[in-house]
């Protein structure tokens, strides 16, 4: 893609001739290039479209390349990246099953960290090399050959918001309640502010990205936290947050 780093592909190659795997790598970017020609997109404009594409480009091929070998395309979104809709509609949101469906981001970096543990030296230090780069989609192109786009640098702290994620799904406690508690398990780490702030974005994001969850490929269910909209989990997609938001306000200004 446009924005991949030579550190991940470095990746992909070590770690899958370790493990013995079949690799192969093809180039989206003709292709890319030649969709924004087509809607008539600049490729120098960084935006929504430009990353898009790319995602909805690679699902593209994954798919095709599933009916023709006849296999399967299974996806790598995760319970954080779904709760939150860090995912592009018909792109890397569709799968043929989503193994990962059911698995918060914490928990997913704890069984690498276990799984690469009881691995040879090699691919033990492949794996953790993973965990030790900033998640990223990679979809914007690199500074001097850094990673530009960080996906905690838009959607907050992954242990922030799983835990938020508990607290509403699973036990279904108010904004003031929740910051309570955050409060309380992040003292050493984040102010009263800064969490009202991160609570208002999961908000945010959590209830208007419904529409993805509505239209999401199966999974397997691995924790009692589900947010399947085929039993576990139905809010309608046009919901509102503005409820939840509102009383973070009033939280907001017993502060000042």
């Amino acid at each position: 893609g446009l924005g991949t780093s030579e550190g991940s592909l470095n990746s992909a190659h070590r770690i899958c001739s370790l493990l013995g795997l079949e690799l192969r790598e093809i180039s989206i970017h003709e292709s890319v290039m030649q969709h924004f020609l087509d809607i008539g997109h600049d490729p120098e404009d960084h935006s929504v479209v430009f990353e898009n594409a790319q995602a909805r480009e690679r699902t593209q091929i994954l798919m095709d390349l599933a009916n023709k070998e006849g296999g399967l395309v299974v996806g790598t979104g995760d319970l954080s990246e779904i709760a939150l809709g860090w995912s592009t509609f018909n792109g890397d949101h569709m799968s043929m099953y989503a193994v990962n469906a059911s698995v918060p981001k914490t928990l997913l970096r704890a069984i690498l960290r276990w799984y690469a543990k009881m691995q040879s030296e090699e691919l033990r230090e492949a794996l953790l090399g993973v965990l030790d780069r900033p998640v990223s989609p990679e979809l914007l192109p690199l500074d001097k050959g850094r990673i530009v786009q960080k996906t905690e640098d838009v959607i907050g702290d992954y242990d922030l918001n799983d835990f938020f994620l508990q607290e509403i799904v699973e036990y279904g406690f108010s904004p003031k309640k929740i910051l309570m508690h955050a409060q309380l398990a992040f003292e050493d780490r984040y102010n009263r502010s800064q969490l009202i702030r991160a609570l208002r974005n999961f908000y945010r994001r959590f209830i208007s990205q419904q529409f993805k969850r509505n239209a999401a490929p199966d999974g397997v269910k691995v924790l009692p936290l589900s947010l399947s909209s085929r039993g576990e989990f139905r809010m309608p997609s046009d919901v509102s947050s503005g409820m939840f938001l509102r009383e973070l306000d009033q939280l907001e200004e017993e502060m000042s």
